[in-house]
């Protein structure tokens, strides 16, 4: 059983569409070039992050500061779902919170936060990305949320 948790399903995924999910996750933990291979250099990330610009090139500052913000970082797949030039994944970015991010100081806890990703492929690079992640998850593991009083809950 612990082998089929830590194995991706994969259904209905043709290869070259695969490679280019995989090259964008990639560029957050191996290097921002991984971006070039993944996504068209239009690609619409929906919804931009606070400061972010549009575009490939505007991804890659902000990819930049996530890799100085967070240490030991890895992008686990659990699911890759398609159809021809669609994807959809569930997934999960471990690491450590060792550097500011979004005006956080570093706490140095580690953090599991899962994400949901859609992407549109054509041509081998992602043109589109419409993506959701558990960032208020995220503010109370790295303890920059008080935690919630039971006692005033009706």
């Amino acid at each position: 059983m612990t082998d089929q948790l830590n194995t991706p399903v994969i259904s209905g995924v043709s290869a070259p569409d695969r490679k280019a999910v995989e090259a964008l996750y990639r560029a957050f933990t191996e290097g921002v070039d991984f971006l070039d291979e993944a996504v068209t250099s239009d690609w619409q990330d929906i919804p931009l992050a606070p400061g972010q610009e549009p575009g490939r090139d505007g991804m890659k500052p902000l990819i930049t500061a996530f890799q100085a913000a967070f240490s030991d970082l890895n992008i686990i797949i659990h699911e890759m779902i398609g159809g021809p030039g669609r994807v959809a994944v569930r997934a999960e970015i471990t690491g450590t919170h060792s550097g500011e991010w979004f005006g956080i100081a570093a706490s140095g806890r580690e953090f599991r936060m899962p994400i949901h990703e859609f992407h549109y492929v054509e041509n081998g690079k992602v043109t589109h990305t419409w993506h959701l992640e558990d960032w208020f998850g995220w503010l109370h593991q790295v303890g920059a949320l008080p935690a919630a009083d039971q006692g005033d809950a009706r």
